[in-house]
């Protein structure tokens, strides 16, 4: 089965492919790749990555399209989950704890995952912190008693009220500083980060590599007969890619 993965920031292309060896690699998803991939032939179709700024956000349309010619979709992580938390009601999978999250109503703002990050030739390395991450590196430092429930909140009020590219781990532990007034709390929950896995967006993303590597991933199967209809935006799409 034919299957190309869209991955960026979250996770290395090399690091996917020694989990996902059989598929074909991309970079974050944009408006087009998704239309474009089912002409080619693909069957299988992995969202992780996909551009929010700058670059115009793939359309639900062509996902939909995708789903009415059969081709499983998965999402995770990043704008893989957003989407897959849109569209699950029409067939397309969600995986992980980041696209559960948009599901139930969690999550709700795109910025959540949203991160600055550079270009193909740097790797598309991470240069902000998604507030994902934050939330979830913060829940496991209150578990351990690194820092208090209390304190869990402003640091994540303070993040949110942050430009997404503003978000990094330096800043949270500064917070913690001007928040309590303690060099040394702000010392431990540094010296907590450095030793603890707090990317959430990348464990998402490697269990999804790893249940499609498996063929555990399934259409939601919901709504599966729904009619897609060709509208006029859509067909301009499809002209200006050339698969019409």
């Amino acid at each position: 089965m034919r299957t190309c993965v869209f991955v960026g920031p979250t996770i290395p292309a090399t690091e996917a492919k020694k989990i996902l060896a059989m598929a074909d690699f991309f970079p974050p998803v944009a408006v087009g790749d998704v239309l474009r991939a089912v002409e080619a032939g693909y069957e299988t179709l992995v969202l992780i990555d996909g551009y929010f700024h700058g670059v115009p956000s793939v359309w639900h349309k062509e996902i939909m399209y995708a789903l009415s010619r059969h081709v499983t979709v998965v999402g995770c992580s990043s704008m893989g989950a957003l989407r897959a938390a849109e569209l699950w009601p029409y067939g397309m999978a969600g995986c992980g704890r980041i696209f559960a999250a948009y599901r139930d109503g969690i999550y709700e703002s795109d910025d959540e995952v949203a991160l600055m990050h550079g270009d193909e030739e740097s790797g598309y390395r991470s240069v902000s912190q998604p507030l994902v991450n934050i939330r979830h590196g913060l829940a496991l430092a209150r578990r351990s008693g690194v820092i208090s429930a209390d304190l869990q909140g402003q640091l994540i009020q303070r993040a949110q009220e942050l430009f997404y590219g503003d978000r990094h781990w330096s800043r949270v532990v500064e917070d913690v500083s001007s928040i309590t007034g303690s060099e040394a709390e702000a010392a431990h929950l540094r010296r907590f980060l450095r030793e603890t896995d707090s990317d959430l967006k990348r464990a998402d993303a490697v269990e999804t590599l790893w249940r499609t590597a498996n063929g555990e991933i399934e259409r939601s199967g919901v709504a599966e007969n729904f009619t897609f209809e060709e509208t006029h935006s859509f067909l301009l799409l499809r002209a200006a890619e050339g698969t019409n």
